[in-house]
């Protein structure tokens, strides 16, 4: 029997892999945040169908749990106009991210924007316990005050903005407020010092030479509005407002080569076509200012100071139906204005309605009681009425008018309005009028127009301080966004920005400026 042999193997040692138990694949799970750059990419590109595209498959592809692809969907639908859209998409987000302030914002600004404002207060308290030191929350907390009319709380809030964070946008609120309130001379102290904090902000100085020229403080006026064009020479506003003032001291030509530099900007804009329309008013030519000033009125039909100039132009061109229809229109639109009634009379008077014409004179001078000039046309109607006692009443009340405003310094009459005047108190026999000073005569400031009953007026031009106002409340719409707005190096979210309310019409109010003096024989 064969032996056996026995072979034996030299065993090799095992590699350090084999040793080791194999472990399974671990399951893959989406990253919510792996697109995020792209969407932020497109976003600040503004490149909105491709960036809801990825937002789409962001959102499919994490079960809709992407806070960020949800937040600019929220931004864009908001830019779109959606803004109820949005704001259920933002208040996702502040489900997804209860800790984050700035999903609270973003739902405060849409509830703004759909005019809850008391809603928006309240989500905006909640973002500040997040971050009490956010200036852009008191700020807005204060805009949303003054929509709700609560003057005193937004004054609170928007100092509070102004302690944590000095801001532009902040101080023009702030003066605002004042503006809303009647007090010019508060808000040019919150616009001083808003000019000191930001010396070069075209917007500020303008605003606040506005305001200057609006007290007839011309030439603090005129050094704002220079330094806001040295800035920045295409500033229609600052133009506009220069113009105003060459037009106010009769230069009417120079004026009108200011406004067609603001008509190549802003060609639609009433207040310049008023203006350029009184413009040819002071140089005599009636029809051109009727066309300027009804293409004024076709821009801005509510305007009663545009409304006014077109019942003064046609007053001059004795075209008394048209000045009726136009001057009850403005009476209509601004029903405390003693001068209106006191031109409607004039215009009443014209067309043969005496009775009319003296109710219309009676309430101008309820309205007006130291404008002699309406107590000496009512005195003049009485008279011709035959109305003796009436007429002499009207003429003392005149008498005790001009005593008034000589007193107070503004004394300052046409020669043909004393003439006038002391020929009614020869008639009436009672003396010469002793109350009346030599006249003073400025023929750059005046404008004499003359009408069939020879009435007689001397005018400034009206396209002033109107323009003035509106150029103001245009001036304070728009600001320009806070520094570092805009997309970012880093993919952070799109930052919420400070609130900012379109001005009213309270907010800058503008007086007729002219002393329209009509005369009757």
């Amino acid at each position: 029997m064969a032996e056996e042999r026995l072979v034996t193997r030299t065993p090799f040692p095992a590699s350090a892999e084999s040793q080791k138990p194999r472990l399974k694949k671990a399951q893959e799970f989406p990253i919510l945040e792996k697109q995020n750059w792209l969407i932020h990419l497109h976003y600040i590109r503004k490149d909105y169908e491709a960036c809801k595209a990825v937002i789409k498959e962001q959102l499919q592809e994490t079960q809709g749990l992407c806070e960020y692809a949800i937040y600019v969907q929220a931004l864009i639908l908001r830019l779109e106009g959606n803004i109820q859209e949005s704001l259920e998409l933002f208040q996702t987000c502040a489900v997804l991210s209860p800790q984050c302030a700035d999903n609270l914002k973003q739902v405060a600004r849409s509830l703004f924007l759909l005019g809850k404002h008391k809603a928006a207060i309240e989500v905006y308290n909640e973002a500040a316990k997040l971050n009490q030191k956010d200036w852009e929350i008191c700020h807005n907390v204060g805009v949303c005050y003054i929509y709700l009319k609560q003057f005193s709380k937004a004054q609170d809030q928007l100092h509070n903005a102004l302690h944590l964070n000095r801001h532009d946008l902040t101080y023009i609120m702030l003066g605002k407020i004042h503006l809303l309130e009647g007090d010019l001379d508060k808000a040019i102290e919150i616009y001083k010092k808003a000019v000191e904090f930001s010396p070069e902000n075209t917007e500020l100085l303008t605003t606040l030479g506005l305001l200057y020229l609006q007290l007839g403080i011309y030439q603090k006026a005129f050094e704002h509005l220079g330094n806001a064009l040295t800035y920045d020479p295409t500033n229609y506003k600052a133009i506009l407002a220069a113009g105003s003032m060459m037009q106010t001291h009769g230069d009417f030509d120079v004026a009108l080569t200011k406004y067609r530099v603001v008509a190549c900007a802003v060609p639609e804009s009433p207040p310049l076509w008023n203006n350029i329309g009184m413009c040819f008013f002071g140089k005599k030519k009636y029809v051109a200012a009727i066309s300027c000033l009804k293409r004024a009125n076709y821009l801005a039909p509510f305007d009663w100071k545009i409304l006014y100039n077109l019942g003064l132009v046609h007053l001059t061109m004795q075209q008394y139906a048209s000045a009726f229809h136009f001057l009850s229109a403005a009476i209509n639109l601004q029903p405390k204005m003693g001068e209106l009634y006191m031109l409607l009379a004039v215009a009443l008077t014209n067309l043969e309605d005496p009775e009319n014409a003296k109710r219309a004179y009676a309430e101008a001078a309820r309205l007006d009681k130291c404008q002699p000039l309406v107590n000496l046309n009512y005195a003049v109607l009485l008279y011709k009425q035959g109305e003796k006692e009436g007429a002499l009443a009207q003429y003392q009340e005149m008498e005790r008018s001009v005593r008034l405003l000589r007193d107070s310094g503004s004394l300052e009459f046409d020669s043909e309005m004393v003439e006038m005047a002391q020929k009614l108190g020869a008639a009436l026999q009672v003396g010469d009028a002793l109350v009346w000073t030599k006249p003073v005569k400025d023929a750059k400031s005046k404008h004499r127009t003359t009408s069939t009953s020879k009435a007689a007026g001397v005018q400034q031009p009206l396209g002033s301080n109107q323009a003035l106002g509106q150029a103001m409340s245009s001036a304070a719409a728009h600001r320009k966004l806070p520094s570092g707005a805009g997309g970012t190096s880093q993919l952070t979210k799109p930052p919420s920005l400070p609130l900012e309310p379109e001005p009213t019409a309270e907010a800058h109010p503008a007086e007729a400026s002219a002393q329209i003096r009509e005369k009757q024989e």
